[in-house]
């Protein structure tokens, strides 16, 4: 049964302003109950990313009801997509692997329909995400995967983040306040040094600093937008097949540009065919020239396995399409998403361009690993949880890391 939101992401300016006059007499709560709903989406067109080809996409919607203090109760919503091909690339059918995150939703919602204690949001949704969710991944894993490959940690990670994102959103409006407003000294129980080790060496001190003293709590009016090229997207007229979708919207790389003014790309790579690569990106780029297009990336999607494969694409670009390489910002994930796993140098990469952890950035633990290996930036994502992504963003911050956040592939946005 669909279950409907009130207003905008379930706000009800009656509800905040009743809080602004009968505030708790402290800001923490406890979740007192979880709703899940499935809401299956349709692409317009293919979208391929890696060895993957998306066509639709199934999001999970929570509704979550917390408790303050004082009794009062409010109500934040979650939503995540299960794209099944990002969360779990594998060769097992795509039907099998959607049908466990499917399950393993409804195991959270079944662990985590209960009151929890007391806290901030952060500190409650550590303690569900970083002391609850492995054994909960292990038991499902052990009953309902023994002998086949298990459910990874990142689509544990995606199938918790609207529990997490709903119980971030209800306490800000158990508050009275945007959520964003609630992750200084004022609201948390405790400081980062409870959650964040700082690397060897590097001077770095959490005691006393508050998710807050790393945020821009007054953002930019505007901010670049990111159209992404899929593997599949015809370029030009010429591209084009016949079987496009005839809805009045754009159907080529060249028209979208022309009417959303777009002036930032980035460009879906295969990551196993270094040839189809840079051709890829010697034909976006000089469309990009041509169009007026000033900034590109590149994003191999966990294909790639060896850093000349990524070098040697960089270096070709720098010697025959110098405007195409100056136009490339940062590279973004080519090795597997693995890091305990596939312990890659990758310093050499970094040193050509900006090199920024995708998947890979499950937690700050993960951040922490890549920095060791040579990656040098974050793309931090909330379908990894709210609370996993603000923690990264805090260490990697702390360490001059470079960070963006992007989801170019939520289609509820």
């Amino acid at each position: 049964m669909e279950r409907k939101k009130r207003g905008l992401m379930g706000f009800d300016p009656s509800f905040f302003f009743f809080h602004l006059w009968f505030m708790p007499s402290t800001p923490d709560v406890r979740l007192a109950s979880v709703e899940l709903d499935f809401e299956p989406v349709e692409t317009r067109v293919p979208l391929k990313f890696g060895t993957e080809v998306l066509t639709s996409v199934t999001c999970a919607r929570v509704r979550a009801t917390v408790e303050g203090s004082g009794g009062i109760r409010a109500v934040g919503w979650g939503e995540t997509p299960l794209s099944v091909q990002w969360v779990w690339p594998s060769t097992l059918s795509y039907r099998e692997r959607f049908e466990s995150l499917l399950a393993f939703c409804r195991l959270l919602g079944e662990r985590w329909n209960r009151e929890t204690p007391f806290g901030h949001a952060l500190e409650v949704g550590h303690t569900l995400l970083f002391e609850e969710l492995p054994g909960i991944l292990q038991e499902y894993n052990r009953m309902e995967r023994s002998g086949r490959e298990p459910l990874p940690w990142l689509a544990a990670l995606v199938c918790s983040s609207p529990y997490d994102l709903a119980l971030h959103d209800a306490y800000g409006v158990a508050n009275g306040l945007p959520t964003y407003r609630c992750y200084g000294k004022d609201f948390l129980n405790r400081d980062l040094a409870s959650f964040l080790e700082p690397a060897e060496g590097s001077g770095v001190d959490f005691s006393g600093k508050y998710p807050a003293d790393f945020l821009e709590l007054t953002p930019p009016f505007k901010i670049p937008v990111w159209h992404l090229v899929g593997g599949l997207d015809p370029l030009d007229e010429g591209e084009l097949t016949g079987d496009e979708p005839d809805d009045g919207y754009p159907v080529h790389l060249e028209d979208w540009i022309a009417v959303d003014g777009l002036n930032c790309l980035k460009v879906k790579l295969r990551g196993d065919d270094a040839e189809w690569d840079y051709g890829r990106l010697r034909s976006i780029g000089r469309i990009a020239r041509s169009m007026d297009v000033d900034h590109l990336t590149t994003d191999f999607n966990c294909t790639v396995t060896d850093p000349a494969y990524v070098n040697d694409i960089l270096d070709h670009l720098e010697r025959d399409e110098p405007a195409t390489h100056a136009r490339i910002l940062y590279v973004e994930q080519p090795f597997p998403y693995d890091l305990d796993a596939h312990r890659i140098d990758v310093h050499s990469v970094a040193r050509r361009k900006p090199l920024f952890m995708d998947e890979s950035a499950h937690d700050w633990q993960h951040v922490r690993l890549g920095r060791d290996l040579g990656w040098n930036g974050v793309a931090l994502k909330t379908c990894k949880t709210q609370t996993g992504a603000l923690l990264s963003l805090c260490w990697a911050k702390a360490h001059g890391m470079g960070l963006m956040v992007q989801d170019l592939t939520n289609p509820m946005l």
